[in-house]
């Protein structure tokens, strides 16, 4: 019995020091399997060491290199949700409270406009529509060409700039043909208007100085030919301004003899991108998350306002005989458009022609809100001579003159 459990330790203490030979354990474990220390407690030693080594490892070095990477890990798995939670959440609250306090807070009563705001809707919504306007930086040089232009006085012979007009002692700017000049005292000048956009709050007349003068070029008008031709919001004051005459409205403030003299010598309206049905519009800001950030609203004066100025709402009260006096329309609108959807023009000449309008439609692919007017500006821009051309196009047909 007694030379069993020898042989039970010495084969436990065999095992122990081949385990010690392959694997690399310290001299201090080492000295101890050497030593002729009781069997027994020299095993569990050895297992004691063994199971150190496993954990930690028998190098302190090596044992503070782990941790440093494992620290390091941890911080690399900390700092993943952190920069998530900042790039996703902390960004576009930013952005979007940002906006809503230079640009007003939702029409609600009390504390229910702060709540409103930080709708997790609102926000994801507002901030990508901030951060889409950054793509207006690819106009920068554009907006130094314009800026210059109009600012050098040895321009002022293609134009008259600040000519007051109207009851508010608004101003305009008027761009004569390079060639015809001016014309002599019993010869009309040639004219070109165009009613420029800006979410009906926004924009300058000196923005758009050279498409003014490139129209001025390209098209020819008299005063008997009058052509309106408007972008986005200018598109809509457009069709409304043509729609009020005929419907004779005591807010123009202009004589009913005058209204239709105005009226009639109005051939026709071409829209870019215009707005035409203000209900519609409104629900698409909706989407967008920025109808209490747009001027919109506002500039109607109340949601209640919307049918009144919206030009498909107006023509649905016109009798046959006003229907009649309504001169031709021509839409473009580019397909690429998220800030006046296609369809809004669509609607429009679909509306027109179901109710005897003359009414043509251009949906011109790859252009978006922007482009279809700031191309307008230089003949080296992209899609110069496809807007121009439609344009032109729909000119001759309603002027009868050939640019």
């Amino acid at each position: 019995m007694a030379a069993s459990s020898q042989k039970e330790v010495l084969s436990g203490q065999a095992c122990l020091r081949s385990a010690c030979e392959k694997t690399p354990l310290c001299p201090e474990l080492r000295s101890q399997v050497k030593c002729r220390i009781p069997p027994l407690v020299s095993v569990v030693l050895g297992l004691l060491e063994l199971g150190r080594w496993a954990c930690a490892g028998p190098v302190p070095g090596l044992c503070r290199v782990a941790i440093g990477r494992e620290r390091a890990s941890l911080k690399h798995r900390i700092s993943m949700p952190v920069a998530a939670g900042v790039l996703l959440v902390g960004v576009p609250y930013s952005i979007s409270l940002a906006a809503q306090w230079l640009y007003g807070w939702p029409n609600k009563p009390g504390c229910r406009k702060y709540i409103e705001a930080l709708k997790p809707r609102r926000i994801y919504g507002l901030a990508r529509a901030v951060l889409e306007t950054l793509k207006y930086l690819q106009y920068g040089k554009l907006y130094f060409q314009w800026k210059l232009w109009y600012k050098d006085d040895a321009n002022r012979k293609h134009y008259e700039k600040g000519i007051i007009f109207g009851r508010r002692s608004n101003k305009l700017d008027l761009y004569h043909r390079p060639l015809g000049g001016r014309g002599s005292a019993d010869t009309p000048a040639p004219l070109v208007i165009f009613i420029y956009g800006g979410a009906w709050g926004s924009g300058d007349r000196s923005i758009y100085c050279l498409l003014a003068r490139r129209m001025a070029e390209e098209l020819a008008a008299t005063v008997d030919n009058i052509v309106l031709i408007g972008h986005s919001a200018g598109a809509h004051l457009s069709a409304l301004a043509i729609l009020f005459l005929i419907d004779g409205r005591d807010e123009l403030f202009v004589e009913a003899a005058m209204q239709r003299d105005i009226a009639m010598a109005i051939r026709g309206l071409i829209g870019l991108s215009g707005v035409y049905n203000i209900v519609d519009h409104y629900e698409h800001e909706q989407m967008r998350a920025v109808e209490y950030v747009s001027t919109m609203h506002k500039a109607m004066n109340g949601v209640h306002n919307f049918p009144y100025y919206s030009p498909e709402h107006i023509l649905s009260t016109f009798s046959p005989e006003q229907l009649e006096r309504i001169p031709p329309v021509s839409l473009l609108h580019g397909t690429n458009d998220i800030i006046v959807p296609a369809e809004s023009s669509t609607k429009f000449s679909q509306l027109l022609t179901s109710m005897s309008v003359r009414a043509s439609l251009y949906l011109l692919p790859n252009i978006d809100h922007t482009e279809i007017v700031t191309d307008l500006m230089v003949a080296d821009r992209r899609f110069y001579h496809t807007v121009y051309g439609c344009i032109k196009q729909e000119y001759n047909k309603l002027t009868g003159v050939c640019c």
